[in-house]
């Protein structure tokens, strides 16, 4: 069957809130236009990142972690057009609670961490900061919770994928920030309704529930691993 982008920006329930705002009808001008605009753009995992047996078998570490500082990093210049440079961000987390580690990670997770995600975009006219945002993932900003599914890269700690980076606020799966936005306990549950019915990620699984919910699909999916021989 063929995937349309709205499909895959509808799959979880939190785009599929983004697409109810409009976003989704609105802005679909193809990946370039979509990785300018808050709140939007579309998947490229670097490893499967969707379902806890993805979170098993990719991860190192599955973490409630929460930023608590972020620094400019990347500079890109530009000589023309409406954006002067562009930078990625930093961000400083600390590490809240361990909810899974792989048998082997290849390097322990220590209180606090760094990962680079989306910074901002500086227009030349203006001197405007806007928000860049690279998928339908959340931004990683302070102020807010997260759960992520990490992976050690070249000597940097990373998500595995879009599907990897949950909203996390008051303990809630999918409440919080997400694409540079702050979905409330409301638009959590107007998200599910509208999510797609053969979505099979750990958000969706999980979605509205605590962190104990989250270690059950974890530990689901590795009682399903072990029986596969895996």
């Amino acid at each position: 069957m063929r995937t349309t982008v709205i499909d895959r920006l509808t799959s979880s329930p939190a785009a599929a809130l983004l697409a109810l705002a409009g976003v989704a009808a609105g802005v679909l001008v193809g990946r370039g236009g979509l990785d300018t605009v808050v709140g939007c753009g579309v998947p490229g995992d670097s490893q499967p990142s969707r379902t806890a047996q993805d979170w098993i078998t990719n991860a190192d570490h599955v973490v409630v972690a929460t930023p608590t500082a972020e620094q400019d990093t990347n500079r890109r210049d530009f000589a023309k057009g409406a954006i002067e440079y562009q930078t990625d961000r930093t961000v400083t987390f600390r590490t809240d609670k361990i909810l899974w580690s792989s048998p082997r990670p290849r390097e322990q997770l220590g209180r606090d961490f760094d990962m680079v995600s989306a910074g901002w975009n500086v227009h030349r006219d203006s001197g405007t900061r806007t928000k860049r945002t690279t998928a339908v993932a959340p931004r990683l900003e302070p102020g807010h919770t997260y759960l992520l599914a990490l992976r050690r890269v070249s000597g940097q700690w990373a998500v595995l994928g879009e599907g990897a980076a949950v909203p996390f606020d008051h303990q809630t799966v999918g409440q919080g920030e997400w694409c540079g936005r702050t979905l409330s306990k409301d638009d959590v549950a107007r998200g599910e309704r509208f999510s797609r019915k053969d979505d099979h990620s750990l958000e969706k699984a999980a979605h509205g529930q605590d962190e104990q919910a989250v270690t059950r699909e974890l530990e689901r999916a590795e009682t399903a691993s072990r029986a596969r021989g895996n």
